[in-house]
């Protein structure tokens, strides 16, 4: 028995062999009073522990109800961060002119919302989520979409004090004519099916998000799959109509243009040279600048997956890493394999057009295989980088945009696309925070701890 209270009352009762029951009766009951008092805070025993009082109800201060256990679910309970120290040095970043700098992640959070959004805002200590919406795999027919999930996730977003970004992508099958072999996402044929849409979607959670990307990597047939290949000019023209129609709904919402891929590269369809299926990141984000894009985006935005280089390396600097099985930052150096050559390169880009618009990176991040067991085709940088460079390259890569002065919005990909998706070979997935059963790999606990700086 390790309760001594309890320890104590089995003494009392031995100590009243043979006298009688009415006497025991008697002193159980004054027992059973006290240990009562105990319970309920009346009394404090020596020694003992003092009630529990309730913390303020703010979200910052308590966490909602106990997460589910692996026992009743299947999931692992994560460690909440140690608090950071009231007494620990901070850089003195100076403010940014556009607000306080946005600590974000991406997440499934339509899975398991109100546990994913706890980890977010309880355990990581982050004020933004980046959800994608998809409007293709929700919305089996003109004018209908199915809004239960996100429903959800906004609310208890909304609950919790977390800011909600959301890129929309993907039209459906039934706003779109054209499909080559490879069918894969793209605009809808009329531009305006997606500017409603968004219409629609700024309406219904009006006052409960904050930003919206419009579109992603567009300068990828992969997203932009059209007879006309990609196009700045075509998306610059969705951008500005979805520019208008959110800012004439909500002009509070910040918009975002949609961010390319880092491609560092050019090509055309071998059965149509006049039709380009992916083009270098700075090439089309120049031809967004000729097409006036600035005027559409209050921010611009921007993607790095970091390969296998820290964040703090520029492409030209004759970085090197012998051990590394994948060699193509080494032995075809480029800007785009660069986390700070592709940042900065997009930011110089904006100062010489005569903008100061900041970056909203959408989603950056460090991919380890590590533990998995597996890694995705294509992704073999994956193997290079451990879970310790990831843990110490993310949050370095968090501290260097805080740093710079010219991101707004940083969003970590991925917090659970791991245990969220079909596998380890899943490309999303060495990406993630949570391991494929959904406990912390090392990054998570880091970035609770690491100080955020607005």
């Amino acid at each position: 028995m390790d309760n001594p209270f309890l320890q104590h009352v089995g003494d009392i009762f031995a100590g009243l062999k043979g006298r009688k029951l009415t006497i025991a009766a008697v002193i159980w009951g004054i027992l059973l009073l006290v240990a009562l008092a105990c319970v309920f805070g009346l009394i404090k025993l020596p020694g003992g522990k003092a009630p529990a009082t309730k913390a303020p109800a703010t979200p910052t201060a308590t966490l909602p109800a106990p997460q589910p256990t692996a026992a009743q679910e299947g999931f692992i309970t994560l460690p909440t961060p140690t608090p950071q120290s009231s007494t620990q040095a901070t850089p003195a970043y100076p403010r940014l002119p556009w607000g306080d700098f946005g600590y974000g992640i991406a997440a499934n959070a339509i899975i398991m919302p109100d546990y994913t959004l706890n980890q977010i805002a309880y355990q990581l200590g982050f004020t933004w989520v980046k959800q994608q919406v998809r409007w293709d795999h929700f919305s089996p027919g003109p004018g209908q979409m199915d809004w239960s999930g996100y429903d959800v996730m906004v609310e208890f977003a909304s609950e919790r004090n977390l800011k909600v970004m959301l890129s929309v992508v993907g039209a459906p099958e039934w706003s779109l004519t054209y499909r080559d072999a490879n069918p894969q996402a793209a605009p809808p044929d009329d531009v305006t099916l997606y500017i409603n849409f968004l219409g629609e979607m700024v309406d219904r959670y009006k006052g409960k998000i904050h930003a919206i990307e419009v579109w992603n990597e567009q300068n990828l047939d992969r997203e932009w799959d059209t007879a006309a290949g990609v196009n700045a000019a075509s998306y610059v023209e969705m951008l500005r109509l979805s520019y208008q129609a959110i800012k004439s709904r909500d002009p509070n919402i910040i918009v975002i243009s949609g961010a390319l891929s880092p491609t560092g590269a050019s090509a055309t369809d071998p059965a149509n040279p006049n039709r380009v299926i992916y083009m270098d990141d700075f090439v089309y984000f120049q031809q967004m600048i000729n097409a006036g894009f600035l005027n559409y985006a209050d921010c611009v935005g921007a993607h790095h997956n970091g390969i296998n280089m820290p964040p703090d390396v520029a492409w030209d600097e004759g970085y090197n890493d012998p051990t590394a099985k994948f060699r193509g930052p080494f032995d075809n150096p480029d800007h785009s394999w660069s986390f700070k050559s592709t940042l900065w390169g997009y930011h110089d880009m904006i100062q010489k057009a005569g903008f100061n618009k900041p970056l909203c990176v959408t989603e950056f991040g460090w991919a380890t295989s590590e533990g998995f067991g597996a890694t995705p085709v294509g992704f073999e940088f994956a193997d290079d980088n451990t879970l310790e460079e990831q843990t110490q390259w993310t949050v370095q890569a968090f501290q260097l945009m805080r740093e710079w002065g010219f991101v707004h919005l940083a969003f970590l990909w991925n917090l659970d696309y791991s245990y969220k998706g079909p596998g380890p070979t899943d490309p999303n997935a060495p990406y993630g925070i949570l391991d494929m059963q959904g406990a912390a790999r090392p990054a998570y606990n880091a970035l609770g701890e690491m100080p955020k700086i607005p």
